[in-house]
């Protein structure tokens, strides 16, 4: 749901996708590629990471044995999603980094039992996981009007109707990857966002056994090495970049310190890789190393504690029996 003088657009007749460009210009790309990479440490934005082709690599390892976080949290929704829709009572659900939202069925289920109707606008950068979503959604819940937003989290944040009640939904543990600084903008925009009468349930990983962690993030098959090195080949092709696939390794490890998974691309052989459209050049010299992704991971009470600064008070906390993943349940009040 977004601005009122959207909202036509957003009742259509048959289930819909909207497109925004998802992406910037090469010029605005440029400018965020080489600021992180010539930072020290070197780094990448992890939007970087999400391509047709990264984003089918990411569905591929939410079903690796390994990757416990996408089972946890669907065996939680499964239990909890009753509750959730009983305390959020909302006519609007909006899924942000939706993916095909097999997760949120659960919700959905529930909002057509307990309400009968609902509107659900999932917003993701890959039209292609938008496109199997609706198919999904659509069919098992025709009852449903579905509105789907091919854009980046802050567009699609920054035209919500605030008149309409809502339940963002925000799961994966995806607020993981965000650092310190992301964390903090997002939450903001967020809250600006959201209207009085509207709820946000959070899904997020937590800290644990660092031999669980490492393995969850290294799998045998080496679908995560290829789904973070592909960031190299989307670049590549944004921005006329000449980095070698061949000449680089992935290398992940759990930071005890800052309480993260950090995933790194490293050099195997010093290359120098040219942006020719824009004459800029730098050296990756071997056995350097480019930070691709982060994935934080969450004391519970803590992070509740957090997002009461940002307007949101904590109103249901859902996990498993191993305590391994919370699923947060929060309602916009406020600051």
């Amino acid at each position: 749901m977004f601005s009122p003088t959207q909202r036509s657009l957003w009742t259509p007749a048959a289930p819909h996708i909207w497109a925004i460009n998802a992406t910037g210009s090469a010029a605005e790309d440029y400018v965020s590629v080489i600021r992180t990479l010539l930072d020290q440490p070197r780094w990448l934005e992890a939007q970087y990471l999400y391509d047709e082709h990264g984003s089918h690599l990411f569905e591929e390892i939410c079903e690796l044995p390994e990757y416990y976080l996408t089972r946890t949290e669907n065996s939680i929704l499964a239990e909890c999603a009753d509750q959730v829709i009983s305390a959020a009572p909302v006519e609007c659900i909006v899924e942000l980094g939706s993916g095909t939202s097999k997760k949120t069925a659960h919700l959905l289920r529930q909002q057509i039992k307990q309400r009968g109707r609902g509107i659900f606008a999932p917003i993701d950068v890959s039209l292609s996981s938008l496109e199997a979503s609706r198919d999904l959604i659509s069919e098992e819940f025709p009852e449903l009007t579905f509105n789907g937003l091919c854009a980046r989290y802050e567009e699609g944040m920054s035209g919500v109707d605030k008149t309409v009640p809502k339940l963002f939904v925000f799961l994966g543990s995806t607020i993981g990857n965000f650092n310190r600084s992301e964390f903090s903008i997002f939450f903001r925009r967020l809250s600006q966002s959201m209207g009085p009468k509207d709820f946000l349930l959070l899904g997020v990983d937590r800290v644990k056994d660092t031999p669980l962690l490492e393995k969850a993030y290294d799998d045998s098959r080496g679908v995560t090495a290829e789904f973070i090195l592909n960031v190299f080949r989307h670049v590549n092709r944004r921005l006329g970049s000449d980095f070698d696939r061949a000449k680089m390794r992935y290398h992940s490890w759990y930071n005890p310190q800052w309480q993260q998974i950090e995933m790194y691309a490293i050099s195997t052989a010093a290359q120098e890789i040219h942006f020719p459209s824009f004459d800029t050049s730098f050296v990756w010299e071997e056995n350097d190393r480019i930070l691709v992704e982060i994935s934080r991971k969450f004391e519970p009470r803590r992070l509740q504690s957090q997002l009461q600064f940002f307007g949101l008070k904590s109103v249901g906390h859902f996990t498993d029996p191993r305590e391994w993943f919370s699923v947060l349940l929060f309602r916009k009040s406020q600051i």
